[in-house]
């Protein structure tokens, strides 16, 4: 069974950190986890969040200028894991690597990198994750914050990340980058903070998160609602909504990838050729099994209740289009059943004050998840963008 295909292709869906793609060579970077904490935190909703935590990591150098910074931010069940490698024996490295480091794309020998943990990652039990999330501990109470926790939203995300920039004296940003959720976050930079953003980035994503969107957000999030054991997100010590956990990230998964992956992948191959099924209603094609597998590695580290707040902080994005007057380049999959290509050309067609704008197609067979799998298409476009003299006319080389 080629279970490897489902576990690369899963990797932005489920954040599985591309355990299936050949791993880098002898030049990897190793990088380390870092943690970023705020004694307190104000949310949009005017909520405050004592002792936040969020993990961090940075590749290149910092300028004495400080002003060669771009900032990575992640997608919805990423994490800030964006290239290298913690240890040379890792399996794989960040699920940007193609693009990221020295003489990439986003070259480290120009440029300092930085990536955040969102609050609320997905994965509060990854060790190599760090977020302030439900599943974090109280500290008035000393239990997790469950329901508690307030909602977040993709601002939020932002202006933890503009905390932490600021810890570290950054007042400018080259460039804000980012996939999908990551999108959304790189459009909110743009709205909220113009005069510290110098460009964006966004790939397959867009600055609105439409009613198609939202209603398919609301699906992710529906198993967990159903599970018996989610308890209205009381839990923690007890049974979790593992069965409702992973058939969300089943969803995401399938949802994320596109017709021709699946077809070119598994087509109607049996997961047991001596298990027809139309024999016995347990009998599964590979496909089936694939996603079963890949939910289930995935669900070990992730937490049912930071999966929905990750769902309405994604349906909170609603940035203006309008409002967008920064150098923009738009990267974007026309076979994307998340972010629909007719809706994200659209939105795009509304940002009428950028001082730039221009997009292109990531082409590929895996609808949504193009823009980590097959973001190399695109490699000389963003080294361009990033490179370009804004004060003089766009040429495409």
């Amino acid at each position: 069974m080629r279970i490897t295909h489902l576990a690369a292709a899963a990797a932005l869906a489920l954040g599985a950190g591309l355990a299936a793609l050949p791993a880098a060579g002898a030049q990897d970077m190793i990088v380390e986890k870092k943690t970023f904490e705020l004694p307190s935190f104000t949310t949009v909703s005017g909520r405050t969040v004592k002792g936040v935590k969020v993990g961090w990591e940075a590749y290149g150098k910092l300028n004495e200028a400080k002003d060669n910074v771009v900032l990575i931010t992640h997608f919805f069940s990423g994490t800030s894991h964006a290239a290298g490698k913690y240890t040379p024996g890792d399996k794989a490295p960040g699920y940007w690597d193609a693009i990221i480091g020295p003489g990439k794309a986003i070259d480290t020998n120009k440029y300092y990198v930085v990536a955040s943990d969102t609050l609320a990652n997905l994965s509060p039990k990854d060790p190599t994750v760090v977020t302030t999330g439900p599943a974090s501990i109280n500290p008035d109470t000393g239990k997790p914050y469950g329901l508690d926790f307030p909602l977040v939203t993709i601002k939020d995300f932002v202006n933890v990340q503009k905390a932490l920039l600021e810890s570290l004296g950054i007042t400018r940003l080259k460039a804000v980058v980012g996939a999908s959720m990551g999108a959304l976050q790189a459009y909110e930079w743009a709205a909220s903070y113009p005069d510290m953003v110098e460009r964006i980035i966004p790939v397959i994503g867009a600055p609105t998160a439409d009613a198609y969107l939202i209603g398919w957000l609301s699906l992710w999030a529906q198993p967990i609602l159903d599970d018996p054991n989610w308890n209205k997100g009381d839990y923690y010590g007890k049974e979790p909504p593992v069965a409702g956990l992973k058939t969300a990230l089943k969803l995401v998964t399938l949802h994320a990838n596109a017709a021709e992956w699946a077809d070119r992948t598994f087509g109607r191959a049996l997961a047991d050729e001596a298990k027809n099924p139309f024999v016995a209603v347990e009998n599964k094609f590979k496909i089936e099994t694939a996603l079963d597998q890949a939910a289930t590695a995935r669900a070990n580290v992730a937490d049912a209740n930071h999966f929905l707040y990750l769902v309405k902080a994604s349906q909170s994005a609603a940035v203006d289009p309008a409002k967008i007057t920064v150098p923009t380049m738009l990267l974007y999959s026309p076979t994307d059943q998340v972010f629909l290509a007719d809706s994200v050309r659209a939105q795009f067609a509304l940002i009428k004050n950028a001082r730039l704008k221009v997009s292109k197609t990531i082409a590929g067979p895996y609808g949504h998840l193009n823009g980590v799998l097959e973001i190399r298409r695109v490699a000389s476009d963003i080294t361009q963008f990033l490179d370009h003299d804004m004060t003089k006319p766009w040429v495409i080389r």
